[in-house]
């Protein structure tokens, strides 16, 4: 449960391979294209597969905006992007405004190999975890204040980890702050159709169409289809940019981390059926939708309240009502408690940056329909057990009596990398990918 992959629509994807075996180069259907595959091919990638990214991120925002393939840069996932983008814009020393809860990933990808920091503007709960033009400016003026150069502000829409989308008065007022201050805009949309219910999702690229004025040259869109299609190894990354000078740049780049070509030679034929596309998008909304709706009510039946979400493949679940005290240590013993007692492996706030402790990202995308109702039997128990004594309060001496021993997946976790000062929740490498010789 603390890792975010959207494994609900496989099915629907095994069907469309089955039925369109020449869309693979390893079938008999489809071999005689290998050699036209397997040979080097241009490094802006596929002809046919940057038209058909560049429709599909179209019509996951509802063909209200048109995306030009020419601008379309590749990249190995959307960490590589992540990095690529940041090469591209900044330097060593420079500083990227994020506001938190942020994915913790971000400070690896932005900042391992390119020297780049980030600053998080810290957001709270009392109005969701929005961000606002006043935190941002607030940030932005302590930095001016301390010589720190801020070189651009990346935002996440939806979110990870509040599974949330942002409006368009925040989009602009973001497209605003960034004009005003002439640095960059970054936006992570690898989550764009993930949303479910009656939300919308409403993208970077439709705000700069509507405000009177933006210097385009500003504003960088990375995308994946890691999230939106459940296919996070194929490790498709792209960067969509409107400016001409980092296009150029990333271009030249992207050698470094290419998609392989037969991922993109299948990768087009399915994008570019329509008919499929369609029900793809409308199936995966509906049952996101629904275990969504499943996994929330089996925690409000725990007394479990999580923010409310209508996108991405978790949940913000709130425990702060679990802590001794409202602190990030007391928030870490409960994380250890759940991990280590209770048997589940949720991430705790801290490794967000989250500003207040007592929240915990927990996905609910990547495990059948039984694993969900275990997971929730599991938190039901701990909860009882908890509440023994002291109703709102949990100390882990409480739970000595633990019959949960069945096991969730061989999927390893590890403390040190979520805690609030380690870079990634993925990497057992904590600071940096560099070795130091020794003598």
């Amino acid at each position: 449960m603390g890792l975010a992959e959207n494994q609900l629509c496989f099915d629907l994807i095994e069907e469309w391979i089955k039925k369109n075996p020449k869309a693979s180069i390893c079938t008999a259907q489809g071999v005689n294209e290998l050699k036209n595959i397997a040979n080097f091919q241009d490094y802006h990638g596929l002809p046919e597969f940057r038209q058909a990214v560049a429709n599909f991120m179209g019509r996951v925002r509802g063909g209200r905006v048109r995306f030009d393939p020419d601008r379309i840069v590749m990249s190995g996932g959307a960490t590589g992007a992540n990095e690529l983008i940041t090469f591209c814009l900044a330097d060593p020393g420079d500083v990227f405004l994020v506001p938190s809860p942020y994915y913790p990933a971000f400070d690896r990808d932005m900042g391992w190999r390119t020297g780049v920091q980030i600053l998080p503007v810290h957001c709270d709960s009392s109005n969701g975890f929005l961000i606002t033009k006043a935190a941002l400016e607030a940030a932005y003026e302590k930095a001016q204040e301390e010589n720190i150069k801020i070189k651009g502000l990346l935002i996440a829409n939806p979110s990870n980890p509040l599974g949330t989308v942002l409006d368009r008065e925040t989009l602009t007022s973001v497209v605003s702050f960034v004009n005003e201050k002439n640095i960059h805009l970054v936006c992570d949309e690898i989550y764009s159709a993930t949303v479910f219910g009656s939300a919308t999702f409403t993208s970077i690229s439709e705000i700069i169409e509507e405000v009177d004025y933006c210097n385009r040259d500003l504003i960088h869109i990375v995308y994946s289809l890691s999230k939106d299609m459940g296919l996070p190894g194929f490790r498709v990354g792209i960067v969509y940019s409107y400016n001409d000078a980092v296009v150029s740049c990333g271009r030249k780049m992207s050698s470094f981390g290419l998609v392989s070509s037969q991922t993109q030679h299948l990768l087009a034929s399915l994008l570019s059926d329509e008919e499929f596309v369609g029900n793809f998008l409308s199936e995966s909304s509906k049952r996101l939708a629904k275990r969504h709706d499943m996994f929330t009510k089996g925690l409000e039946k725990a007394g479990i309240s999580c923010l409310k979400s209508n996108a991405g493949l978790f949940v913000w679940m709130d425990l702060r009502w679990l802590l001794e005290k409202q602190t990030f240590e007391e928030e870490l013993v409960l994380w250890r408690v759940i991990i280590n007692q209770v048997k589940l492996n949720v991430s705790p706030g801290t490794s967000f940056h989250c500003s207040e402790p007592g929240w915990f990202r927990v996905c609910f995308a990547n495990m059948d329909d039984d694993t969900v109702e275990i997971a929730l039997e599991r938190i039901r128990t701990f909860v009882r057990q908890a509440q023994k004594g002291k109703p709102t309060k949990v100390k882990s001496k409480r739970l000595q009596n633990n019959n949960l021993q069945l096991s969730f997946s061989s999927r390893r976790y590890d403390e040190s990398v979520l805690s609030p000062h380690r870079m990634s929740p993925h990497s057992p490498i904590p600071l940096s990918p560099l070795v130091r010789a020794r003598n």
